[in-house]
């Protein structure tokens, strides 16, 4: 792969990640902190889940999704429920309340990007999207 190219997406990729985080906390898009809106989201699109599967999911240690789980148990956003099998484990589902916040903070951030992108054509739109999900998914084949 050529030198320049890649030096040009490790470089654009750590702005984007810098502008993401400084504009999330500078204009407060939303209300959830990145882990808590990803878990939310998951669980809202997939159903409920355990830890583990989660913490796989994410590629993080179960304490750490643990701790962000029952961070949002706390505020109402999840509940738990027993596993019949085991009676130890359990799986975490969304709430009414879970639910609202996630629409209203995905509302917040679909705002702000389609405000990024207005002047973008829709098919480099389309294009952006699906190279961002292959990258993403590149991730997870290795």
């Amino acid at each position: 792969m050529n030198k320049n190219a890649l030096e040009m997406i490790e470089l654009e990729l750590a702005i984007l990640l810098r502008r993401t985080t400084s504009v999330t906390t500078n204009k407060k898009i939303g209300t959830l902190d990145r882990s808590a809106y990803l878990l939310l989201r998951r669980i809202a699109n997939k159903g409920a889940v355990g830890v583990k599967v989660l913490a796989g999911e994410f590629q993080l240690d179960i304490s750490t999704v643990s701790r962000q789980a029952a961070a949002l148990e706390q505020k109402g956003f999840l509940y738990k429920i027993p596993d019949p099998l085991d009676g130890r484990a359990y799986s975490f589902e969304i709430t009414e309340l879970g639910k609202k916040e996630l629409q209203d903070h995905m509302h917040a951030r679909l705002e702000r990007i389609t405000e990024l992108l207005k002047d973008w054509p829709e098919d480099e739109c389309r294009i952006f999207g699906e190279l961002l999900k292959k990258f993403n998914y590149s991730f997870l084949e290795r």
